[in-house]
């Protein structure tokens, strides 16, 4: 990886993770599910559009069977006092009684999972746990357990590796923090 800067939507970004160094901590994380799941068949249901990148490079290091769903929230304003619903797009599956493993590009304010978890807790799973590649513990407003985390990291900007500034951007296997 060079040293060059990038400018995403006239927004310079500095390199800040390497694909090496990324690869390393999902491997490492992928380790901890495989020993932690083993024996049994967990559900991966993975968060788009950020988590595409991170989850494929999770379940190719995945050792036990699992099976794997993509969901979408979809955000909308409530009525009267409730603001914003959040609505989960795409899980048809019956994951009554079965192991959740919810993966997620990044937990900064924690906000999505807070409305996510409910939503699967109340569909009867044996289990729900959440994997994801980034958290800002600085920016969590809500409280949450995360039992596996990829990487900590500053309440920075960043891009790449699945996540996007606008869109553009999340098909760089770099992470680069804006300056």
């Amino acid at each position: 990886m060079g040293h060059s800067h990038i400018t995403i939507h006239n927004k310079a970004f500095r390199p800040y993770l390497s694909a090496a160094q990324l690869e390393e901590a999902v491997t490492a994380l992928a380790a901890r599910l495989s020993a932690d799941y083993a024996g049994r068949l967990p559900l991966f249901v993975v968060v788009l559009t950020g988590g595409f990148m991170f989850a494929a490079d999770l379940l190719k290091r995945f050792t036990g069977p699992c099976e794997i769903v993509f969901i979408r929230v979809a955000s909308y304003e409530g009525t009267g006092s409730t603001g914003e619903v959040q609505e989960i797009l795409g899980l048809r599956e019956d994951v009554q009684n079965r192991h959740l493993i919810v993966v997620e590009d990044i937990v900064d304010t924690g906000t999505t999972m807070q409305h996510l978890l409910p939503t699967l807790l109340a569909k009867g799973p044996a289990s729900v746990e959440i994997a994801t590649l980034f958290f800002k513990p600085a920016s969590l407003k809500h409280e949450l357990r995360l039992r596996y985390v990829a990487l900590e990291i500053p309440n920075d900007f960043v891009v790449g590796y699945g996540l996007d500034y606008d869109g553009l951007g999340r098909n760089l296997p770099d992470v680069y923090v804006a300056v």
